[in-house]
């Protein structure tokens, strides 16, 4: 604290002083508190190829990841980063992995044409499922874990995207939804499992479907070419990863496009809200990953560490992790809390006055 003494010969320039005295007080950072590690927290490496996509079990204690020109799916032990299992079966390539909901099932999907269902605890088949005729880009479980949506296609001309639904329990088809006049390269449940999004950036469309019926809602249009999307898990917000270098914030409700972020420097290949849904997650072809502010559609942080395009991410049940996979072939696990994002500083200092602390 700094004190100001002034002489009696010198009273008469309290008329030019403030009416404030102002005084400033800095208070050290506990010497106690604990150093800042920096966001990377893990590289993940195993993998020969491409990583296209990586999914958390519910339980936020593994983590699935498969890659370009691997027929094999790996699992990590989140806690320690080594890699627990590697369960093998595809004829092909594997693009997309997710857990069902009480995480006991894996599901995969790839340049086969097949999905496959898999015991986690025991890495056995459980079941193939037949009956895309183009390769499957994107898997993913209902809020209920009863349902298997799926959906592909190779970008040829003239193709017309393939979506299905698949009953767990029976492993059959239950449904294929039609309207898209291109590949479709993304699909997403609604928190409540009674709206399915997909995604055809080659039509530039997000279609959104009635599960229980199978019969097109709506359809959201953008010509910024959406390849990602994900619901907000309150589900009146859908965000989508576009290849025009942007995300965009759509109204569920309305279908208006209520907001676009801009940052990215390439595509945007994959969108994820975090837990409580108040940060989305995006990875691009510029190798970065962003942390947006849903609320307001600001940047907060930027990753950087992968060398290649940022193909998949996902943030761990508790929200404290994101994963993401890159075409660099590494899977890189960032600590996400909250005191990451605060400002650190050696002290905190406030202007105190007459009446009191004013700041």
């Amino acid at each position: 604290m700094t004190c100001v003494r002034l002489s009696q010969e010198r009273s008469h320039l309290w008329r030019l002083l403030p009416i404030l005295i102002l005084v400033l007080v800095c208070r050290a950072r506990d010497a106690g508190a604990e150093p800042d590690k920096g966001p990377e927290r893990a590289t993940l490496k195993g993998h020969t190829g491409r990583v296209w996509s990586v999914a958390f079990s519910s339980d936020g204690k593994l983590l699935a990841s498969a890659a370009n020109g691997e027929k094999r799916i790996k699992l990590w032990d989140i806690a320690t980063g080594k890699e627990k299992a590697t369960i093998k079966g595809h004829e092909e390539s594997v693009l997309s992995v997710t857990f069902s909901p009480d995480g006991k099932t894996l599901a995969s999907g790839g340049f086969d044409k097949t999905i496959r269902l898999w015991d986690v605890a025991t890495g056995k088949k459980r079941a193939t499922l037949h009956g895309h005729t183009q390769l499957v880009r994107s898997i993913t479980f209902s809020p209920d874990g009863k349902t298997l949506a799926s959906c592909g296609g190779e970008g040829k001309p003239g193709e017309t995207g393939e979506i299905k639904l698949w009953g767990v329990a029976t492993a059959k088809e239950q449904a294929t939804l039609k309207g898209h006049t291109s590949q479709v390269t993304c699909v997403s449940f609604s928190p409540d499992g009674k709206t399915l999004a997909s995604t055809s950036s080659g039509s530039n469309t997000i279609k959104l479907w009635d599960v229980a019926t199978g019969k097109e809602r709506t359809t959201l249009k953008s010509d910024a070419g959406p390849w990602a999307v994900a619901f907000s898990p309150e589900g009146k917000t859908l965000a989508s990863g576009n290849q025009g270098y942007t995300i965009s914030l759509w109204d569920v409700r309305t279908g208006r496009e209520r907001a676009i972020l801009k940052g990215h420097t390439n595509d945007v290949w994959c969108v994820a809200f975090s837990p409580d849904g108040k940060t989305l997650a995006s990875g691009s072809g510029d190798n970065t990953i962003k942390l947006w502010n849903v609320a307001t559609g600001k940047e907060r942080v930027t990753h950087k560490g992968h060398t290649g395009n940022v193909h998949s991410v996902a943030f761990s049940p508790d929200g404290k992790t994101l994963a993401s996979g890159s075409e660099d072939g590494t899977i890189k696990l960032w600590n996400e809390t909250v005191e990451r994002y605060a400002r650190r500083v050696t002290g905190d200092c406030w202007v105190v006055g007459l009446f009191g602390r004013s700041g």
